[in-house]
């Protein structure tokens, strides 16, 4: 990795179906990725942009249910060590029960959880349940945090930080500036490996940010080559896309 970008890549299980999720999610495997995001989609998101909206809409109508969506992640773990995270919204989760939603996760696979609805302090026992069934509960932060929500935050000692680049939804371009910059510093004293993201599609985004987080978040860019796609060009399109993001000029 010492020439090479860290990312993190997000996949819609079951988008556009089963097979061809599985076979982005390789092809990010073999482009260089570092992480996987997996996505249960879920009818009401309150983070995503219209194409992750679209691609949650049609793997639910292609029979996504979270037993499949684990069972997915089963088989992608069968054949790779990379970790995968596994990213959803509190109704999933809650709805299962938080401690169950925890041990089947691990058990399939996950290293991981996002669930950006569920922040410390209104979680639902979701960093605890997931720290006692082995996972790495992953909290969301955007630069509108305040001081007292971010030291909360900081208290939990997280491995891994979720960092919004922008408020808002995902999928519109991001530019990279000294506001993103003042709240990455922020970020810096809880020690946690910073994962950023929203609207991250870009080489030269890419490079503006690769020596200060841990690794970029790529979505909606890789969702949007899903829909643009035939089936027997999408493996080569997202491993080339990956490629070219991951390896440092």
């Amino acid at each position: 990795m010492n020439n090479r970008v860290r990312l993190m890549t997000h996949l819609v299980s079951h988008f556009p179906d089963r097979a061809r999720s599985l076979r982005a999610a390789r092809a990010m495997i073999d482009g260089g990725a570092s992480y996987l995001e997996i996505q249960f989609p879920f009818s009401d998101p309150s983070a995503d942009g219209k194409l992750i909206q679209t691609a949650c809409t049609q793997a639910l109508a292609a029979g996504f249910t979270v037993e499949g969506g684990f069972d997915l992640l089963r088989e992608l773990r069968s054949g790779t060590e990379l970790p995968i995270f596994v990213m959803s919204y509190a109704n999933l989760v809650f709805r299962r029960g938080v401690g169950l939603f925890c041990k089947r996760a691990k058990e399939a696979g996950a290293t991981g959880l996002i669930v950006p609805d569920l922040m410390p302090g209104y979680d639902e026992g979701l960093f605890r349940l997931g720290s006692a069934a082995g996972l790495e509960v992953v909290p969301v932060v955007a630069p509108t945090i305040s001081d007292a929500r971010l030291a909360e935050v900081a208290a939990l000692s997280p491995h891994f930080l979720y960092a919004a680049l922008r408020v808002g939804i995902t999928g519109s371009y991001t530019e990279i500036g000294e506001e993103n910059r003042r709240f990455l510093r922020r970020l810096s004293p809880i020690g946690a490996k910073v994962l950023a993201g929203f609207g991250i599609t870009s080489r030269e985004q890419v490079e503006a940010l690769a020596g200060e987080v841990h690794a970029l978040v790529v979505g909606s860019a890789l969702v949007r080559i899903i829909i643009e796609s035939d089936p027997e060009a999408l493996y080569e399109r997202i491993r080339d896309r990956v490629a070219g993001l991951t390896v440092a000029s």
